[in-house]
C-alpha cells in the first residue's frame, strides 16, 4: 500500500453476530465477488466508518485511535485492510477486476438462474405451487383486465397472502398480455440508476422469455454503459425475482406459455430528496421512458412494481417502538401513498415520500415512481395491506401492499 493510498470500502452489508462466542461483525458483499467470508470484531467497527476515501492508510488509523480513546498498533489496522482486500471488500482494482469476471461468466449463461429457489422458496415445480396455492384458497381470477400492479418483494413467509390476493386478481391481465415490466428495487444500486439485463429469469418452473429488442432500445436510450454498468445486481437481488416466480406460477396454473418479461432494477432517489432536486429533470429518466412508451405502444402490457413499503422501528435505526399508535399513523400515511398510486399520480406519490426526507424508507420509491410515470392518470383498487414483523419483539415492521391499477 501506498502512502496516497486512500480506502473505501465496497457497498456491505453488516449484521451482527455471534462468531466463535464472541460478538462480531459479518460483512456480507451482496455481489458476492468472493468466496472469503470476513467477521470483525464489534470494537473494530469504528474503523470501518473511516474507510470512505478520503483517508490515507495513516489517517484512518489515527482517526480509529481517536475514536477508541487508545493508541493502538498501526499493523491492527493494515492487518484489517489485508483482509478486507483479500475478500474484494475494497473499491479497488482487484474487486473490479473480480466484478469483470463474474459479470463475464454470467452472461454466458443461458438465463440468470434463480438465486432463492431452495432457500427462499422450494426449488421444486410441484412443491412451489403447493407452496404458493397454501397462501389462499385456489379460486379463479378476477376479470380484472388493468395494466398495472403493486406486488411486494418481502419473503413469501411473512408476504404470501399478500402476493396471492394481488396475483390471483390479476390473472386475467397476467394471460391476455403480450409483455410483462418489472420494475424492482435495485438494494444496491447507484444513485436513480436504470440497469437492465438480457439474461432471462428463470424459475422453478423453466425460463421467463425476454424481449432483447426492448432492452436493447432502453439501454441505448439510457447509455450502454450506464445501463449495464450494475448488471451483475442482477445475479443477487431479490426484487424481481420473487415477483417472477408468481408471474410464471400463474401462467403455470393456466397451463400457458409465458410472455417475454423484461426485468428493470432503479437505484435509490435518496440523492435527490437530499439535494432538493427532482427525478423529471434527469435525462436518462425521461429517454428511457419515452423509449419505453414508443417502444411499447399498441401491446398489452402488464407492469408491475415489485416493491415493499415502510422500513420502521429500532431494527431500522429508529429511536421508538412500533406500538399501536405508530402503527396506525403509518396505516394512515401508508394510505395516502397508495391513494396516489391508484391515481397514477407519480408527482404526489413523490412529493409525498419528498417531503418528509422518506423518513418511513419506502423500499418502492424509484420503481413505483417510473411504473407510474409509464402509466400516467389511472385509477384503481387496494386489494391487500398488512405490516410484517421485521424483529423477534414485532417492534419493528414492513409495511407492503396489492394494488391493481387499470
Amino acid at each position: 500500500m501506498t502512502r496516497d493510498f486512500k480506502p473505501r470500502l465496497r457497498p456491505l452489508d453488516f449484521k451482527p453476530v455471534v462468531y466463535q462466542g464472541q460478538p462480531m461483525w459479518f460483512l456480507h458483499d451482496p455481489l458476492q465477488l468472493s468466496q472469503k467470508q470476513l467477521f470483525l470484531p464489534q470494537g473494530m467497527g469504528p474503523l470501518l466508518v473511516f474507510m470512505d476515501g478520503t483517508r490515507t492508510v495513516e489517517e484512518i488509523h489515527a482517526a480509529f485511535c481517536a475514536q477508541v480513546g487508545v493508541e493502538l498498533d498501526p499493523q491492527i489496522t493494515l492487518n484489517a485492510l489485508a483482509r478486507l482486500n483479500e475478500a474484494c471488500l475494497l473499491d479497488n482494482d482487484a474487486a473490479r477486476s473480480a466484478k469483470q469476471t463474474q459479470l463475464f461468466e454470467y452472461r454466458l449463461q443461458p438465463y440468470r438462474p434463480p438465486a432463492l429457489a431452495g432457500h427462499g422458496y422450494p426449488a421444486d415445480p410441484v412443491e412451489l405451487s403447493g407452496l404458493l396455492n397454501s397462501y389462499a384458497p385456489i379460486q379463479r381470477g378476477s376479470a380484472w383486465q388493468g395494466r398495472g400492479i403493486v406486488s411486494p418483494h418481502i419473503d413469501y413467509e411473512r408476504g404470501g397472502p399478500v402476493y396471492a390476493k394481488v396475483w390471483q386478481e390479476a390473472e386475467t391481465a397476467v394471460l391476455e398480455a403480450d409483455l410483462v415490466l418489472i420494475f424492482g428495487t435495485d438494494h444496491y444500486g447507484g444513485p436513480g440508476t436504470i440497469t437492465l439485463t438480457p439474461q432471462p429469469y428463470a424459475t422453478p418452473y423453466g425460463v421467463l422469455p425476454t424481449d432483447l429488442d426492448l432492452i436493447t432500445h432502453l439501454a441505448e436510450a439510457v447509455g450502454i454503459e450506464a445501463a449495464f454498468a450494475d448488471e451483475l445486481n442482477h445475479r443477487h437481488e431479490h426484487s424481481v425475482e420473487l415477483s417472477a416466480v408468481w408471474l410464471h406460477h400463474v401462467f403455470q396454473q393456466a397451463g400457458r406459455k409465458p410472455c417475454p418479461m423484461v426485468p428493470i432494477l432503479v437505484g435509490s432517489f435518496q440523492h435527490l430528496v437530499s439535494n432538493g432536486k427532482h427525478p423529471r429533470d434527469d435525462g436518462r429518466i425521461a429517454a428511457f421512458l419515452q423509449t419505453l412508451q414508443r417502444e411499447t405502444a399498441g401491446k398489452r402490457v402488464l407492469s408491475v412494481a415489485s416493491v415493499d413499503l415502510a422500513h420502521v422501528g429500532p431494527g431500522f435505526g429508529d429511536p421508538f417502538v412500533m406500538d399501536q399508535a405508530r402503527r396506525a399513523q403509518l396505516t394512515d400515511e401508508d394510505r395516502q401513498l397508495m391513494a396516489a398510486a391508484l391515481d397514477g399520480d407519480a408527482e404526489t406519490w413523490y412529493k409525498q415520500i419528498a417531503a418528509v426526507e422518506d423518513r418511513n424508507r419506502i423500499c418502492g420509491f424509484a420503481p413505483t415512481y417510473l411504473m407510474l410515470r409509464y402509466l400516467g392518470p389511472s385509477s384503481g383498487i387496494q386489494v391487500a395491506y398488512d405490516h410484517c414483523p421485521a424483529d423477534a419483539e414485532d417492534n419493528t415492521l414492513v409495511s407492503i401492499c396489492g394494488l391493481l391499477i387499470d
